[in-house]
């Protein structure tokens, strides 16, 4: 064996990538090697390179959104630099692998894909469908509070200065609804009509619905039970061929438009509670037609806070809610990290207080209580929250307190969180949140 190749056998047995130089010793180069050849003049793939010039000054157009003192901010400016990427990657994976005739559920948003100010206690996924086509959903229904598939259709056209027009307001599914078998298995045929004969369960699907948003809602992170779900579609082959050229192309081509749609989406939407005057002040929002769940009301203002203040947000809590939940979010309308910091609670993670009131600290620094959110660093964001299926939908007050003087403002019993308690809890907090289906 020569000398140079006996080197390289132990290494390409380990799996390792070895630079081009290392054949630059007398070693042949690799069959169909490139490195003779000038990328310059090939050919570039069709669609790439106006893809690519599109994305460029994404940031920029982002940007564009928010006010002078926003967009000259470094720290803001790397944010919005991660929002597009952000944006890009949930697109990316769409332009991947959605297919109407062979769909799958993929990851939409989350604390990875932090685009349009996703739910801390809920897993987005979506699937492409086919207008027309026949669909067959089934596995384990789990023991999730919420699992909702809503009917999305195309979005119409978007007009500059106007407000933000999602098209008619989506049915919805409630798969937690589901009658299931002995062993807890659901089976769910989507179609426009009812199959002939057919008397299992039966979800009627709009003429224009192209997709289907799976919302998976839980709030005992550690305990409930992730549903399963898979899709196919009945009336089409179970195989599938090699996509042709034309189609891999025509992804390639749409990817810049649907980025440019969610990029910017909401990215000035504290921007605009900060004008409405909203600032350390919360009012009630129906997103129902946003794509929101059915009987889920919203709360929110922008926040205003020095790291020696809190605010408590106080409520009257209803009598009964499916769920409940507050979070908090940056500048830009990104969901502040929960998985890491304590920057969301929901009813199985906040306690309400004697007198009926549900009370939340906000705060940069642990007030040692409870019911606090971090907000991790951000002076400025949004404070959002969220009922869903409760029998009031109260807007909560907020004051503004020292946080030296916070207890003289709570109620006297409330529990003292130690620094080592707090410590577990977190820890425990990012496990559960882990060990929950990420995607």
């Amino acid at each position: 064996m020569k000398p140079v190749l006996s080197r390289l056998v132990p290494l390409l047995l380990a799996g390792i990538v070895l630079p081009a130089q290392t054949f630059a010793q007398g070693a042949p180069a690799p069959v169909g090697s490139a490195t003779t050849v000038d990328p310059a003049t090939i050919p570039p793939v069709p669609g790439w390179d106006e893809a690519i010039t599109s994305l460029r000054t994404l940031p920029q157009r982002i940007l564009a959104r928010l006010p002078e003192p926003l967009r000259a901010d470094p720290q803001i400016r790397q944010e919005v630099g991660r929002l597009a990427l952000e944006a890009l990657s949930s697109q990316g994976l769409d332009a991947l692998g959605a297919d109407g005739d062979h769909p799958v559920f993929l990851p939409t948003i989350g604390q990875v894909l932090n685009i349009g100010q996703p739910n801390a206690d809920t897993i987005y996924r979506s699937a492409k469908i086919t207008p027309g086509g026949t669909y067959r959903l089934r596995g384990l229904r789990g023991s999730y509070r919420l699992a909702v598939f809503a009917e999305i259709a195309p979005h119409p056209k978007q007009e500059p200065g106007k407000p933000i027009n999602l098209g008619p307001k989506p049915e919805t599914h409630v798969l937690s609804d589901v009658p299931v078998d002995g062993d807890g298995h659901y089976d769910v045929i989507l179609s426009p009509a009812r199959p002939t004969g057919y008397t299992g369960t039966w979800w009627q699907l709009g003429a224009a619905t192209n997709q289907l948003l799976l919302r998976l809602v839980s709030s005992d992170w550690a305990h409930e039970i992730s549903p399963t779900i898979s899709i196919e579609r009945l009336d089409a082959p179970a195989t599938r061929p090699r996509p042709p050229a034309s189609d891999l192309e025509a992804r390639l081509r749409a990817l810049p438009q649907a980025v440019d749609f969610i990029a910017p989406l909401l990215v000035d939407h504290v921007e605009r509670l900060r004008a409405e005057g909203y600032v350390n002040k919360l009012k009630i929002t129906d997103f129902a037609q946003m794509g929101g769940l059915k009987g889920q009301f919203y709360y929110e203002g922008a926040y205003d806070l020095g790291d020696d203040e809190a605010l408590i947000v106080s409520a009257k809590a209803p009598a009964h809610c499916r769920y409940r939940s507050t979070i908090l979010t940056n500048e830009i309308y990104e969901t502040t990290d929960w998985v890491n910091n304590q920057s969301s609670l929901n009813d199985a993670q906040s306690a309400i207080d004697g007198d009926g009131v549900l009370r939340v600290v906000v705060s940069a620094k642990d007030p040692g209580v409870p019911n606090w959110l971090d907000t991790a660093g951000h002076r400025h964001g949004a404070i959002q929250g969220r009922w869903t299926d409760c029998d009031s939908q109260p807007t909560p007050s907020v004051e503004k307190v020292k946080l030296a003087e916070l207890r003289q403002h709570l109620p006297a019993e409330t529990p003292t969180i130690t620094p080592e308690q707090r410590d577990r809890i977190l820890r425990d907090r990012r496990a559960a949140a882990q060990q929950r289906p990420l995607w």
